[in-house]
């Protein structure tokens, strides 16, 4: 996206604004179907938690991917596009059997992670095909908040319960038809990575029904110049090859799938922020943004890195500022952060806002969630207005109270 037009946008829609250029999207996309042209079947399935815009979600289903959720409202929501309910794999985490039997009712697949449900389930379902997710105690991804694979991970059930999910089989008659694991966020050792498909590969074989393993993503993009990311070209190579010849080793061909969200829409999007207030205090220059955490929570969060760039002026001298929000607590986007001159009025660009940016917000401080535009071919649309003081008051519930004197009686 050119300087221009950002600040175009930013002039036309307002501020705080997410952008999400759909070009990128689509060339993520095929780059990493592109690299694993040699599996027979792929399926890849858009992470709806990454960025849940439907208009997002209707993209990928035009694209012609299937749509990775976690919750029985993701499903809703993805069934809104008009997508078919047998490309929506369903992955909760620790839900209820009420919400596993929601989603069956609207024809998704099932992905079962904890044995207790799991056998629940195929006591009342037997006939519902279902996929379980495998915990491989492999420690992979950024930080330990996003790795979600190790042996103390709540996620998944572990490689040496597997026996049990055989005895659960035995007992109800269930149909297991898929594997999954997901290990973690942004990834760079693929040999780790490969490792832990081993460990699928050898779960899915005691299995006669299986159709699909579903890998997960975590693949890592580049958040700034220079930094390195998720080599998919050797990762199509390596695993390709390996998928293929367990296909014959099984005798069937299944299908190979994925569930990438921030490799996919990471780098598609970024978010302007008008600077409120330039401060200079005795050892630190604050550029004070009209946003804060309850719009782009990720660097408070996890630590993540957003790359800060001045759009406003961007041939002035560099200096050093700290960016701040304007929420009541410590909001700090990037210390020490070498920006191009700012001044007040001047709009920042943040960028890789495309993944857990929006998704995340909210409306701590009663601080309005921003608008969101979607460029197509260089065309802008809006397609999330920014809100209004009505937005935040629907479904609050205004009630009589009693009067004092009748509290104190």
């Amino acid at each position: 996206m050119k300087r221009e037009q950002l600040l175009e946008l930013a002039n036309k829609y307002g501020s705080p604004l997410y952008v999400y250029d759909t070009d990128k999207i689509a060339s993520q996309y095929n780059r990493l179907t592109n690299a694993f042209s040699g599996v027979k079947n792929l399926k890849l399935n858009y992470a709806v938690k990454a960025l849940s815009n439907i208009n997002i979600l209707k993209f990928f289903k035009n694209l012609g991917a299937g749509l990775d959720t976690v919750s029985i409202q993701e499903v809703e929501l993805g069934l809104t596009t008009g997508i078919d309910p047998r490309n929506i794999i369903y992955t909760p985490n620790g839900v209820s059997l009420k919400e596993i039997e929601d989603a069956v009712e609207l024809g998704v697949q099932i992905n079962i992670d904890n044995l207790s449900i799991l056998e629940q389930f195929g006591q009342k379902h037997p006939e519902v095909p279902v996929c379980v997710r495998i915990n491989p105690h492999i420690m992979a991804g950024g930080n330990s908040k996003i790795s979600v694979g190790h042996i103390d991970s709540k996620f998944g059930i572990s490689i040496h319960q597997v026996p049990h999910i055989k005895r659960v089989v035995e007992n109800t008659g269930m149909n297991i038809n898929g594997i999954h694991m997901h290990t973690g966020s942004d990834i760079l050792d693929i040999d780790t990575f490969l490792r832990a498909t081993e460990i699928l590969f050898d779960v899915a074989k005691q299995f006669e029904n299986i159709e699909f393993i579903d890998f997960g993503s975590g693949f890592k993009v580049p958040y700034k110049e220079g930094d390195i990311s998720t080599d998919i070209e050797q990762l199509g190579i390596q695993l390709s090859e390996r998928f293929n010849e367990f296909c014959k080793e099984i005798g069937k061909e299944i299908t190979l799938m994925f569930e990438p969200g921030k490799f996919l829409v990471s780098e598609a999007g970024v978010f302007l922020a008008k600077v409120n207030v330039v401060k200079q205090t005795t050892s630190t220059v604050f550029a004070h943004v009209d946003s804060g955490f309850n719009h782009l929570v990720r660097p408070m969060m996890y630590n993540s890195y957003h790359h800060i760039t001045n759009i406003s002026n961007p041939d002035g001298k560099d200096r050093y500022y700290s960016v701040v929000g304007y929420i009541c607590e410590t909001d700090t986007f990037g210390s020490n952060r070498r920006i191009s001159e700012i001044s007040e009025e001047d709009i920042l660009c943040f960028h890789n806002a495309g993944a857990y940016c929006f998704s995340m917000a909210s409306n701590y401080n009663s601080r309005y969630l921003p608008a969101e535009v979607m460029l197509v071919d260089g065309q802008d649309y809006l397609i999330r207005k920014r809100q209004t003081l009505k937005d935040i008051l629907n479904n609050q519930e205004v009630v009589s109270l009693p009067k004092k004197e009748e509290v104190t009686a």
